[in-house]
C-alpha cells in the first residue's frame, strides 16, 4: 500500500468545473484539428463509425476511472489505483506507462503547435525560432503552475472556453453547407479496418488519465471525480462527432482525406472564406496550447508520485513551502517535454502514446474489481460504484484487447522494450517507500 504522507502537504483546490476543464484541455488538444483527414483516409464515408467506437470504448474506460478515482484520492491517479491493488511493481509500471503517454503526447502536440504558429507567422518556421517558441511556451506554463494550482486551474478553464469557440463556429456555419450524399455509407467497414482506425483516432480521446494524476489536490474526490469525468467526456464526444460530420458533409471523405496538414482550416475556408481559415488556424494554436496547459498541471504529478514512493530522488517530490505545489517535478517535466518537442514531430510519438494508453487503461479497469471487493475508499466518503459488478471493467478489457489486434509487431517491440528497461530500473533502484518530504507549514 502506498503511503500518502506527502499528499497532506498539497492543497485540495480543484473542484468539479476545474477538473472538468482539465480533462477537456488534456483531451481536446491537437488531435481534433489533424485527425479528421486521417480517419477519412482510412475509412472513407464510414469514418463517423470510428468516432462512435472510440466513444463507447472511452465510455467504458472512464467509468472505471470514475470508480477508481472516487476510492483512491492520492496523487498519481492511475499509478495510485493500480499500486493499491497489485503492489509496487505493477503500480510502478502503470506510472511508467502514464508518464510515457503524457510526455510523448504533449511533446507531439507542442511540436504541432509550433508548426501551426509557423503557418500563421512564417518567420517562426526556422529551427531557432521554433525552439524559442517552444521554450517560451513551456517556461510560461511551468511558472503559472509552480506559483499555484489555482492559477493553473483557472488558466485551464479560460483556455477550455477559448479553444471551443472556433470549433462551435465551424459547426454552426458548416452545418448549413452539408451535402447529405457526402454522409452516405455505401459499404460497412471490416472489423480489422475499424480496429486500426480506432487505434489512430483514440489519440484524440486520451487525456482523462493524465488529468486525474493530481488527485491529491482534488476537493471531495468521491463526488468531484465522477461528475467531472461525465461532464467532460460527454462534451468531448459530442464535439468530435459534430466536427467530423460537418467536415465530411461539406467536403466529402475523399477531399477531406487530402487535407492532411489542416483539414478543419480547409473546411472553414470553404464555408467562410480566408477569414474562416485564419480563425481555425488560430483556434488550433489555442487548443494545442490549452492541451499543453492541462498536461503541465497533470503530468508532473506523476514524477511527484514516483519520488514520493522512492523511485526517483526525493528532491523531485518536494512541495514548495509557499505555493504548496510540486515545483521541482513541474520544472523537470517541462524541460524534458520541451526537449522532446524540439527534436521530434507528431507522428514519431503517436503510436507509442496510444499503445501506452491502452495498456494503462486495461490495468486500471482490472484494478476496479479488487478495489470494490476490498472496500477500499477514503475515510468518511461514499465512493461511486459501477453497476453490474465486474461487467464494465471486463468489457473494457475485451474492447482494449480487440483494438490491440491491430498493433504491429514493430510497435509492440518499441513499447515492450521501454517497459523492459523500466523493469531493470525498478529492480536496481532502492525503494524508499514514500520518503518525499512534505513541505513545512507556512509561518
Amino acid at each position: 500500500m502506498m503511503r500518502a504522507d506527502s499528499d497532506k502537504a498539497l492543497v485540495r483546490a480543484i473542484g468539479v468545473w476545474g477538473l472538468s476543464a482539465a480533462i477537456f484541455n488534456t483531451t481536446v488538444g491537437g488531435g481534433i484539428f489533424r485527425l479528421p483527414a486521417a480517419v477519412a483516409g482510412l475509412m472513407g464515408p464510414a469514418a463517423p463509425i470510428a468516432y462512435l467506437v472510440c466513444a463507447v470504448t472511452m465510455g467504458l474506460i472512464v467509468l472505471c476511472f470514475a470508480e477508481a478515482g472516487s476510492r483512491v484520492s492520492m496523487t498519481g491517479g492511475p499509478y495510485a489505483y493500480v499500486e493499491v491493488v497489485f503492489g509496487p511493481y505493477a503500480g510502478y509500471m502503470a506510472g511508467v506507462l502514464l508518464w510515457m503517454l503524457g510526455t510523448t503526447a504533449v511533446a507531439s502536440v507542442a511540436s504541432a503547435m509550433a508548426a501551426s504558429a509557423a503557418t500563421l507567422v512564417p518567420s517562426l518556421g526556422t529551427p531557432f525560432a521554433r525552439a524559442l517558441v517552444l521554450a517560451s511556451a513551456f517556461a510560461f506554463l511551468a511558472a503559472v503552475n509552480v506559483t499555484g494550482v489555482k492559477r493553473g486551474n483557472r488558466m485551464n478553464q479560460v483556455v477550455a472556453v477559448a479553444k471551443l469557440l472556433p470549433l462551435l463556429v465551424l459547426v454552426a456555419v458548416g452545418v448549413t453547407a452539408i451535402k447529405a450524399s457526402n454522409l452516405a455509407i455505401p459499404v460497412m467497414p471490416t472489423g480489422a479496418s475499424l480496429a486500426r482506425t480506432a487505434i489512430v483516432l483514440i489519440f484524440a480521446f486520451t487525456g482523462v488519465e493524465s488529468a486525474l494524476v493530481p488527485s491529491g489536490e482534488v476537493r471531495d474526490p468521491s463526488r468531484t471525480v465522477p461528475r467531472a469525468i461525465a461532464i467532460a467526456m460527454i462534451g468531448v464526444t459530442c464535439l468530435y462527432l459534430a466536427v467530423h460530420l460537418v467536415s465530411q458533409g461539406v467536403m466529402g471523405s475523399d477531399v477531406l482525406a487530402q487535407q492532411k496538414a489542416a483539414p478543419l482550416a480547409g473546411v472553414a475556408e470553404v464555408v467562410m472564406g480566408p477569414p474562416g481559415r485564419l480563425l481555425l488556424l488560430v483556434g488550433a494554436c489555442i487548443s494545442m496550447f490549452g492541451y499543453m496547459s492541462g498536461m503541465t498541471l497533470a503530468v508532473p504529478r506523476a514524477l511527484f508520485a514516483f519520488a514520493r514512493d522512492g523511485f526517483l530522488p526525493k528532491v523531485v517530490g518536494r512541495v514548495h513551502p509557499e505555493y504548496k505545489t510540486p515545483h521541482v517535478a513541474i520544472v523537470v517535466q517541462s524541460v524534458i517535454v520541451c526537449a522532446l518537442s524540439i527534436a521530434n514531430e507528431f507522428e514519431a510519438l503517436a503510436v507509442l502514446a496510444n499503445l501506452s494508453a491502452l495498456l494503462l487503461y486495461a490495468g486500471c479497469a482490472l484494478a476496479n474489481i479488487p478495489l470494490r471487493r476490498r472496500g477500499i475508499q477514503d475515510e468518511g466518503a461514499t465512493p461511486f460504484s459501477l453497476p453490474g459488478g465486474p461487467l464494465i471493467p471486463l468489457l473494457s478489457c475485451a474492447v482494449i484487447a480487440w483494438l490491440c489486434t491491430s498493433i504491429t509487431l514493430e510497435e509492440w517491440v518499441k513499447v515492450g522494450g521501454t517497459l523492459a528497461i523500466a523493469t531493470v530500473v525498478f529492480l536496481i533502484t532502492p525503494k524508499r517507500g514514500g520518503t518525499a518530504e512534505p513541505a513545512p507549514s507556512p509561518a
